[in-house]
């Protein structure tokens, strides 16, 4: 199983000290994240893509690729990446490219995201959404699929005798995620495919995440693409903690308080009690992270925010010190003990290879 982390890159003032970093500071703050997040063993850092204040991850590929270079082994991903609104040919030729650089480290989870206006600013009509996420994301497949594409659809101009440039890193275009919180129409194109599909359930009951992942599980199955267990899920999840747990909810209430997203509704306690918000020790958030499995399944991928909220960067790093040395070495343990046979780990650009190899190397000796 994987574990890692998430950012959504927001600016933010802390609520403790009344600062507010700037955008070089928090960009800069994104890549210490994630220095970390190898440092003390994690598998995944992921970013998202805005294009609005208070957001500063406007361009992944340059983001990831700059972390690329400073990492050795850490799976470099996004939270979002916006398949409505950026053309799928710029797509297919930015994160080839990045696969390059980063020797396969990358994936992405396709998202719609959740910034209305973004549409417009890139051309494009936010009813079309849910058509253009399955329209853009078809040809995107091709491209990497196919060295050469004649395509035409209702959304961009036609291709003819296209070829994306550079090609996927040995023929195995990284692998997708399609990222939803509240629409089936994502979780059936994930499952039509046999891709991932990671549930961003931070803000959501459990409820309501154990329906959507189920029907994606079903579909997944019913596409002929194996058991519904063995389909490729992940979930976010979001921790603040420190040794006492009085400490942890008194440093993050004001947090929570004044974020325009989880503040002025409900309490930071039922808040709790409804979402994979947990603040508190790091046995706490063990406990918590191994119930996901109750509505979940079992599944590939964890991700955790530290980061939002106007947390400092010090603040953010002590997090991910507690996560890598005293939360996902037990969770591995916990988790691996839980699994059935039969279930997949989560796929690697070294995996796809192996399984492509294998179907090569069955299909030859067939031939013969």
């Amino acid at each position: 199983m994987q574990f890692g982390i998430f950012t959504v890159g927001d600016v933010a003032t802390d609520p403790h000290t009344g600062r507010t970093p700037t955008e070089h500071e928090r960009i800069k703050a994104m890549t210490a994240i994630a220095r970390k997040a190898e440092e003390v063993g994690l598998d995944v850092f992921a970013t998202g893509e805005h294009h609005n204040r208070p957001f500063v991850p406007s361009s992944p590929t340059t983001l990831l690729g700059y972390i690329a270079a400073r990492t050795e082994r850490i799976i470099l991903s996004t939270s979002t990446t916006l398949i409505t609104t950026n053309d799928p040919v710029k797509i297919a030729e930015d994160y080839a490219m990045l696969q390059h650089l980063a020797e396969g480290r990358v994936d992405l989870m396709m998202g719609r995201g959740n910034t209305g206006p973004v549409y417009p600013w890139f051309g494009k009509d936010i009813r079309d959404g849910i058509g253009l996420a399955v329209e853009n994301y078809a040809l995107l497949r091709r491209l990497w699929r196919e060295d050469v594409v004649d395509w035409e659809g209702k959304f961009r101009t036609p291709l003819q005798g296209f070829t994306s440039t550079p090609r996927p890193l040995d023929g195995v275009p990284p692998f997708v995620w399609h990222g939803s919180i509240r629409s089936p129409e994502i979780a059936e194109q994930a499952a039509y495919y046999g891709d991932g599909f990671f549930h961003n359930n931070i803000f959501w009951p459990k409820e309501h995440t154990g329906k959507l992942i189920d029907l994606y599980r079903q579909r997944y199955a019913h596409y002929g693409h194996g058991t519904p267990e063995q389909a490729v899920v992940g979930l976010g999840g979001q921790v603040y903690m420190r040794h006492n747990s009085q400490d942890a909810v008194r440093e993050f209430r004001p947090v929570f308080d004044h974020s325009p997203l989880m503040g002025g509704g409900v309490s930071m306690e039922e808040y709790m009690e409804q979402t994979p918000l947990t603040v508190g020790t790091p046995e706490q958030v063990v406990e918590k992270t191994l119930s996901f499995r109750e509505y979940a399944g079992d599944y590939q991928r964890q991700l955790f925010v530290v980061d939002g909220g106007g947390i400092p960067l010090k603040t953010a790093l002590e997090q991910i010190d507690m996560l890598g040395e005293e939360v996902v070495p037990v969770l591995r343990k916990e988790f691996a003990a839980r699994r059935p046979a039969g279930v997949p780990d989560a796929p690697t650009h070294a995996s796809l290879l192996a399984a492509r190899d294998a179907v090569s190397a069955q299909t030859a000796e067939h031939a013969d």
